[in-house]
């Protein structure tokens, strides 16, 4: 090529080969990237799938989750992940005139809030039978029942005596004969006056057996069992071979006053407690017990035999039975390890009476005679669930993740991470003897960056993941607030559900006709027997205002309203104008509240519950004339 300097042509092809390769490069690196993101689209696409439950279709499961300081429980259906109900329980709710009608306000008693820790659906033959959800509250030391057929609180118990906050009432025995509230803070009992240098002498842990009468829907305290002066946390109840024992995690076995951040840390082992319910039960049976402040107090010191110890790693927090019932399975949060025990080897450990020392009374049956397996699982395991195929599920705190293996052998199979520091998990049916094995929900403690920022609160979250296959898969994240501390997810064809009240012309205080309805005066107090139906109340039927209540001020005013639009979702309510009364009342129900007309003027009426197009006008008054 003429007029072209030697040399020049071998840098131009260079530069053009460097210039091809990185189009060809950067082609190939786009190709991979869009490759990948594709299959990320395709993973979520898939996941997406998985969750979605159309507009005519409804979930497979419920899933009940503890609201934690909210004193409620969630009600969410899966796999939707959908929050469909929320039960008041320890706490007033004005949506549902919950802590305002006259039967809630007298199950709440004098405290306006709780915090719901742990929920358990009953069991027949250790299987959820859908009848009853069971509840505790930490803190004011009471336990809760709701009926299933209505999803509403029917009975509340407490404060339970000798109780200082029961953590846990995920212990339903296999045919819901006791629900058992272990003690978590170690006090005098009947709280009674003793500084905290007199811990070790004059403290206490107490175990209370509630039970549950279905037919009158009403809790009541059967016995305690008299515990040394620890913390107890989690339990969980033997099934099939293993049933009428059961067991229960316990802290601060150092019985330190103060600081148990760093003083329950000091020793290497803590225990787990076995104890033999079935028998106690019988103990109880022929009188052997001290009744302390109306409980019936039994001592496994003066009478040994049923309640055992067991070494575990320091400061454990859950203990679960296998759906088998040959095992059970524990972990410190301070070890990299759960352990799984052998109840078969635990029974001969206690007959052959192998044990390695006692603690304040109480024989400690040797570890390495009970000890199956001890499994890697990573750091700070808290609460294992379980699928149909032998398979363990553990919550990792610190980790941020929850492994899979292999009870029986031991062998991990599969680790996934979640967001952030998971607590408890729920597996479907993963608390008896059936666990179904598609699907579990990691109850995450924080969420950090997972949803819009709504200031320095944040959400905790529910994590619905897929391990119906060898690798476990995140399918959806779904905000719960406040903290969801324990739940349990029963298919949804086990729940029973009334959509209406029926018709009971025989029920206290209630009204089935417009023409019925009517006013008494006794003295002071006014009693009002009403109707609510689209779209209007009556209050007195033979007076030509029929929805206009007239007291007198400082009478004593009762209103009973009866619903008596029998149609599946036609709810409505009752709220009084400035006077702070409020009712929901559910199709087909009766429900009442009281309060003394203290100020003087009038005062709308009104339906507070949309219930159709004229609910505007669905409004009364109460007059209330001056003294």
């Amino acid at each position: 090529m003429k007029g072209v300097k030697k040399g020049w042509f071998t840098p131009l092809i260079s530069g053009l080969l460097v210039g091809v390769l990185i189009a060809v490069a950067f082609f190939v690196n786009f190709k991979q990237l869009n490759s990948a993101n594709n299959s990320k689209l395709g993973a979520n696409e898939s996941a997406a799938e998985k969750t979605y439950v159309p507009p005519g279709k409804l979930d497979t499961y419920y899933l009940f989750a503890s609201g934690g300081h909210s004193g409620n429980v969630f009600v969410y259906g899966v796999p939707s992940m959908r929050r469909i109900r929320t039960i008041p329980v320890f706490t007033p709710e004005s949506a549902a005139g919950y802590g305002w009608t006259t039967e809630t306000k007298k199950m709440l008693g004098k405290f306006t809030w709780g915090d719901l820790h742990h929920v358990a659906i009953s069991e027949t033959k250790g299987e959820y039978d859908g009848r009853a959800l069971f509840a505790t509250d930490i803190q004011n030391n009471r336990a809760a029942a709701i009926d299933l057929k209505t999803f509403k609180t029917v009975d509340i118990l407490g404060p339970i005596p000798n109780l200082n906050g029961p953590h846990c009432a995920a212990f339903v025995t296999p045919n819901s004969e006791y629900i058992f509230l272990p003690t978590r803070f170690s006090a005098p009992i009947g709280h009674e006056y003793a500084d905290v240098s007199q811990f070790k002498e004059k403290y206490k842990g107490v175990m209370g057996a509630v039970q549950y009468d279905f037919n009158k829907k009403k809790l009541h305290l059967a016995w305690e069992v008299m515990l040394p002066p620890w913390s107890y946390d989690l339990s969980d109840a033997g099934k099939k071979t293993s049933n009428g024992w059961a067991v229960m995690s316990t802290y601060n076995t150092e019985e330190a006053n103060t600081t148990l951040e760093v003083g329950a840390s000091q020793n290497d082992r803590d225990y787990l407690v076995i104890f033999n319910w079935k028998g106690i039960e019988k103990e109880v049976a022929k009188g052997n017990y001290k009744v302390i402040n109306g409980a019936k107090m039994f001592d496994p010191v003066k009478t040994p035999g049923f309640v055992y110890l067991v070494p575990v790693a320091k400061s454990p927090h859950g203990v679960d039975v296998t759906p088998d019932g040959n095992y059970y399975i524990s972990s410190g949060k301070l070890s990299p390890t759960a352990t799984v025990y052998d109840w078969k080897k635990t029974f001969k450990a206690i007959q052959n009476k192998d044990f390695q020392g006692e603690a304040r009374g109480l024989p400690i049956i040797r570890y390495e005679s009970v000890r199956h397996k001890e499994v890697e699982v990573g750091l700070g395991p808290l609460h294992t669930q379980f699928d149909n195929r032998g398979n363990a599920y553990t919550t990792l705190f610190i980790d941020s993740a929850i492994t899979k293996f292999n009870y029986k052998t031991g062998k991990v199979i599969d680790k996934i991470p979640v967001q952030y520091a998971p607590g408890h998990a729920a597996a479907a049916e993963g608390d008896s003897v059936s666990p179904d094995g598609n699907y579990l929900v990691s109850l995450n403690k924080l969420s950090k960056d997972s949803y819009l920022s709504v200031g320095p609160s944040h959400p905790e979250s529910l994590q619905l993941i897929d391990i119906s296959g060898e690798k476990m898969k995140m399918l959806y994240s779904a905000p719960a607030d406040p903290e969801p501390h324990y739940a349990q997810m029963v298919k949804a064809d086990k729940i029973k559900p009334i959509e209406v009240y029926p018709k009971d012309t025989k029920r206290p205080n209630s009204v089935w006709k417009e023409k019925d309805a009517h006013i008494v005066r006794h003295g002071k107090n006014v009693d009002v027997y009403g109707i609510a139906v689209r779209s209007h109340f009556v209050f007195d039927a033979k007076s030509k205002t029929p929805d206009v209540v007239r007291v007198n001020q400082g009478d004593k005013v009762t209103f009973h309203i009866t619903n008596i639009d029998l149609d599946e979702d036609i709810t409505h309510g009752l709220g009084i104008t400035s006077y702070n009364e409020n009712m929901e009342i559910q199709p087909g129900e009766t429900n009442s509240f009281s309060f003394t007309a203290d100020e003087s003027g009038v005062f709308p009426l009104a339906c507070t519950n949309f219930c159709s197009a004229l609910h505007q006008e669905m409004t009364g008054y109460l007059l209330v004339k001056p003294k």
